[in-house]
């Protein structure tokens, strides 16, 4: 049976069905050959109706309708602004402004293609401009968008969260230092290319105090992330209060402040977060059904055994899940593997001393290269889009800084504090 179940899913994605109607599908084909008389139709549509029926899922649409909102209103160029400034001087200053451009981005939308379409559109033709190879360009933007569910708010995150019942904010705070180490490890990677390749940096207009007044002219913008961030740790409100929050914020600042948003503007920015949101809670409920049927067959179980008896090595069978988790990303989404792998894996690294949430920040951090890793590679895909590169030229200028995101989640599973030390200062369980 679940042979069959594995093979009808492959079969699906391999012919391009929608991940959500090709896990649904598989399992309808179970439950009509081996439970037959069983209220499939049912169960599928109470699997779907209540996974949407939970309160931190609501922050979804919300931090959706950030993102699209900040790049019609003028805060994203604010913030590209501040990462040039930041940055500009070095070699391929304008790339590693745009990875720092993304680590802001990140703390406000929580979602990569989010921060690929708000941030590409403007860095991209600037790089090229400045010299840099349209593939690179885009590479660069896709790869720093990667951070988006790592630093918080991050949505991938909430629904772990919900999943292994961990709470939201100690896996926010966890993802603080792991996602500012991608940052740097991408940084470094850019500008040891940059050198190589002779991109030069933008030179500045002045010293520390203008960097600090370039910071002070985008206050609108940076003052956001820490409205979300600091009213969510502070306790003053939770994630999916934070997500509104911050929709109204970005509301007030675009009409009145910037006065670069308009009522059509609006219209664009929900109708866009409203359909990406729509994909999210489809694919959640198609892969919760999933779940449900691999936990009645006991594969959960089944596959922990399995693994414990070839190692009980923490670290080995960390290293073999995320190896795993490493290809599945490549052919599933991010939502749809957090959903259908947590209940399969996290028996196994808790039962060998991990921590839930460590396993949650690594989790992510291993499905985000997903996003730049074809077939599925959303980000990359976006990022073509925008630069107008060969797909092949782009992938491989994408590989230098998978490796740099690669050694950022090793580093994390080797020295756990990186992911738990915030948590743990903030008192939080662990």
């Amino acid at each position: 049976m679940i042979a069959l179940l594995l093979v009808s899913l492959l079969a699906l994605l391999v012919l391009s069905v929608p991940v959500a109607v090709a896990m649904a599908a598989s399992c309808a084909l179970v439950f009509v050959l081996f439970y037959p008389g069983s209220p499939m139709i049912q169960l599928l549509a109470q699997a779907m109706i209540s996974t949407a029926d939970s309160f931190p899922l609501m922050a979804i649409p919300f931090f959706m309708l950030v993102g699209t909102l900040m790049s019609r209103s003028g805060l994203a160029e604010e913030i590209i602004n501040v990462g040039d400034a930041v940055t500009g001087n070095m070699p391929g200053g304008l790339g590693a402004s745009t990875i720092v451009a993304c680590m802001i981005f990140a703390a406000i939308s929580g979602s990569g293609p989010a921060v690929v379409a708000a941030l590409g559109v403007i860095l991209v033709p600037a790089m090229v401009k400045r010299g840099y190879d349209p593939a690179y360009a885009g590479s660069v933007v896709a790869a720093g968008a990667t951070i988006g569910p790592v630093i918080p708010p991050s949505i991938p995150m909430i629904i772990y969260s919900v999943i292994a019942g961990t709470s939201v904010v100690s896996m926010f705070a966890a993802g603080i230092l792991p996602g500012l180490l991608m940052g740097l490890l991408l940084i470094l990677t850019n500008r040891f290319i940059a050198g190589r390749r002779g991109y030069t940096g933008k030179e500045r207009q002045g010293g520390v105090l203008w960097v600090l007044a370039q910071c002070w002219k985008a206050k609108w913008a940076l003052f956001l992330p820490f409205i979300i961030l600091g009213g969510i740790y502070g306790g003053v409100f939770t994630p999916t209060e934070a997500a509104v929050v911050g929709c109204f914020y970005a509301l007030i600042v675009g009409f009145f402040v910037y006065r670069r948003l308009d009522f059509p503007k609006l219209f664009d920015a929900c109708v866009e977060a409203g359909v990406l949101s729509c994909l999210s809670m489809f694919i959640l409920g198609g892969a919760t059904t999933f779940g449900r049927l691999l936990t009645m067959e006991r594969i959960p179980q089944t596959l922990a055994e399995t693994m414990l008896s070839f190692s009980n090595n923490p670290v080995v069978l960390m290293a073999l899940i995320m190896g795993f988790l490493l290809i599945t990303g490549m052919f599933i989404d991010t939502t749809s593997n957090v959903v259908l792998f947590t209940p399969l894996f996290l028996p196994i690294v808790t039962s060998v001393g991990y921590s839930p949430i460590l396993f949650g920040v690594v989790m992510t951090m291993n499905l985000c290269l997903g996003m730049i890793t074809p077939p599925v590679g959303v980000n990359l895909y976006v990022a073509q889009g925008i630069c107008r590169a060969p797909f092949e030229k782009l992938i491989r200028e994408s590989l230098p800084l998978v490796l740099a995101l690669v050694i950022a989640i090793a580093l994390t599973i080797l020295f756990p504090r990186l992911a738990l030390m915030i948590p743990e200062l903030m008192g939080q369980v662990l």
